[in-house]
């Protein structure tokens, strides 16, 4: 980890926090329920999808007179976007659109989301507050790595660091050559990029002989996918930064939903002013007080073109008090309702996978998971590789060992050579399912 720690603040007004970051809660809650009142109202007035849902449950938007109102309205889920595909949940004429944006659609649909002028600045202006609290500043040069195009990782980097008055690289996914090129010759200081690609390009770093660690980069924003606290250290040590988290998803606006501080890295700060967080249990959708494990909920409190209410994003974490700032901290996501398999009745995470892999000495953070039925039961094989210099049977049983203690079954370890298994140019496909 490197000894940037972000204090060195500019006299650029950019620089300095909003007077909402630090406002009392009782400041922040009179907002939310102003513009919780308005986004209900907007929702329903002009999306069909939303006045029958709100008929169906009896539920008006004059009946929230209090944010735990929120808790009666019904929720929306991924599904309900896929079935009125292209364009149905949009609040506004398709006209007044200035951009729109999908998901990657790995099965059936895509989910579409668009944006009119006012969403685009708005997210701007979250991402440019994000980057701010990850320790970035005006004048600082970002090496963009996100993929752009329909997915809003690459575009949402690019327009809030502009926005902060950094010097963009558009450089997005792929070409690892090329990265570290750009990044050896124009000396960035921030780079923003999925985790699981950044371990590709400190790869390729070693593979030509370079110290990624002594790389003009200081800070590293890392986010699209879940990664453990191993992750970070295994990232701050090979390549020389702060490794910084931070959240989004495309449904809700993209990147910049929430993200961590670099002065306390403890969680990630919610940017309440526009998004109002819940966690409800994910059996029985019934909403969990602050400081228990459920499912992230997400309510839009500013969006024209597109609001959502009470959306499941089946992340799996808790809300804690604020530290670095007024708003309340979501714990860092590492896994997802959807992403947990079940081997012989034991609910499993990759992230539980991914968190013993680094703990063992001797195997690289490269790892991919399959799952196949043999006669009644399943089974599962870790697929990883070892560092250099390192093969040998003990660590795949050392993992075996680790993987029996930890998470609670047997499974196969296979452990290969280095560059072996498939590397992401993004999101890493860490679990692959033979099973039907």
């Amino acid at each position: 980890m490197t000894e940037h720690t972000g204090q060195n603040m500019s006299d650029d007004p950019r620089s300095r926090l909003e007077a909402i970051e630090t406002a009392s809660a009782e400041e922040l809650r009179t907002l939310q329920l102003e513009r919780l009142q308005w986004s209900l109202r907007h929702a329903y007035d002009n999306v069909a999808f939303y006045k029958t849902a709100f008929d169906d449950a009896g539920i008006a938007p004059a009946d929230l007179q209090r944010l735990d109102d929120l808790r009666q309205f019904p929720f929306t889920v991924k599904q309900d976007l896929r079935e009125h595909y292209p364009f149905g949940m949009f609040a506004v004429p398709r006209e007044q659109l200035v951009r729109v944006h999908a998901s990657s659609g790995t099965t059936g649909k895509p989910t579409v989301v668009g944006y009119t002028q006012a969403d685009i600045d708005t997210w701007a202006h979250v991402m440019a507050r994000s980057i701010r609290a990850a320790g970035g500043r005006p004048g600082d040069i970002c090496h963009v790595a996100y993929g752009y195009g329909l997915f809003t990782g690459g575009l949402g980097a690019h327009y809030g660091a502009e926005r902060l008055g950094c010097t963009v690289i558009p450089m997005s996914g792929g070409q690892t050559e090329k990265q570290v090129m750009l990044i050896e010759d124009f000396k960035p200081d921030i780079i923003m990029v999925t985790p699981s690609y950044c371990l590709n390009i400190a790869d390729e770093f070693e593979r030509q002989g370079l110290d990624a660690s002594a790389s003009s980069l200081r800070i590293g924003i890392f986010g699209a996918e879940p990664w453990t606290n191993e992750m970070r250290r295994e990232l701050e040590e090979r390549m020389g930064i702060d490794a910084i988290d931070i959240y989004g998803l495309s449904e809700v606006i993209g990147p910049g939903v929430a993200q961590e501080c670099i002065e306390t890295k403890d969680g990630l700060t919610v940017w309440e002013d526009h998004f109002y967080p819940e966690i409800i249990d994910p059996e029985t959708g019934a909403t969990l007080p602050d400081g228990e494990i459920g499912e992230l909920v997400f309510t839009s409190l500013t969006k024209q073109a597109m609001p959502v209410i009470r959306y499941r994003t089946r992340d799996l974490t808790r809300l804690l008090p604020g530290t670095a700032r007024t708003m309340r901290r979501m714990e860092k996501v590492t896994g997802r309702s959807d992403d947990m398999f079940i081997v012989r009745g034991v609910n499993v995470f990759p992230t539980q996978i991914e968190e013993l892999i680094l703990k063992t000495p001797g195997l690289a953070p490269h790892y991919q998971l399959e799952l196949r039925r043999e006669g009644n039961l399943d089974q599962l094989t870790v697929n990883v590789e070892h560092t250099p210099h390192n093969e040998g049977a003990d660590l795949a049983t050392e993992l075996q060992r680790a993987v029996k203690s930890y998470v609670g079954i047997s499974c196969n370890v296979v452990v290969s050579a280095p560059q072996t298994l498939p590397r992401s140019l993004g999101k890493a496909q860490r679990v692959v399912d033979k099973r039907r």
